[in-house]
């Protein structure tokens, strides 16, 4: 996976419930507010700016807030992206390969600071309502940063304020669609989880 695709990855670390027939942006806030902790398993699709299939892989996210996560990527290829509340770690298996970097550096205002950090999360994105798109209720959050990697990234709630979907349009034009299913929020997660030991002989990259 391109350093570009891991950093997406960081994304997407969470995501939601809420009373019924309420706003997207009404459920990203009962989100940040109730959700300590959560679990899914995601499929991720990458498309280039013309919409055509890059890349499809499928995995586990886990986190912990504020600023762990853990998100495991399975098929195709087995990779590893940990962020320890310091630091962010990116393992390649078949690379034998680990990158680390501050977790500040790594992620910035991103998707994982809206969903995995903690605080307002409006005073680092500007949201919008999107309204309904089939059976969800979306927004957007473009950060108020123009630096960073990504335009804008969008998250669609059900009608009852369950998380399904992320979007992330990063600035080359190219989209990564995550879809979660077996969502559990504040399950009880191992602290062992988010803490990462580069494997004997693996090539270590800092940052």
């Amino acid at each position: 996976m391109k350093c570009l695709e891991r950093f997406h990855l960081i994304l997407l670390l969470s995501l939601l419930a809420c009373g019924a027939q309420a706003s997207a942006i009404e459920s990203l806030r009962a989100f940040v507010k109730d959700t300590r902790t959560m679990r899914a398993t995601f499929v991720q699709t990458v498309l280039d700016r013309d919409a055509r299939v890059m890349q499809r892989s499928d995995g586990v996210m886990q986190f912990e807030r504020p600023g762990k996560f853990r998100w495991a990527y399975e098929k195709p290829y087995e990779q590893l992206i940990v962020g320890d509340g310091a630091r962010v770690w990116f393992y390649d298996r078949d690379l034998d390969q680990v990158t680390v970097r501050r977790l500040d550096q790594a992620i910035g205002a991103s998707p994982a600071a809206l969903l995995a950090g903690s605080g307002d999360i409006e005073s680092g994105f500007d949201l919008a309502e999107l309204g309904a798109q089939g059976d969800m209720e979306w927004l957007e959050a473009r950060p108020g940063v123009r630096e960073g990697t990504f335009e804008w990234v969008r998250l669609g709630f059900s009608s009852t304020g369950e998380f399904k979907a992320m979007e992330l349009r990063d600035h080359f034009g190219q989209t990564t669609v995550l879809v979660f299913s077996r969502v559990e929020r504040n399950p009880r997660l191992a602290p062992e989880l988010f803490i990462f030991n580069p494997p004997a002989g693996a090539d270590v990259i800092s940052d």
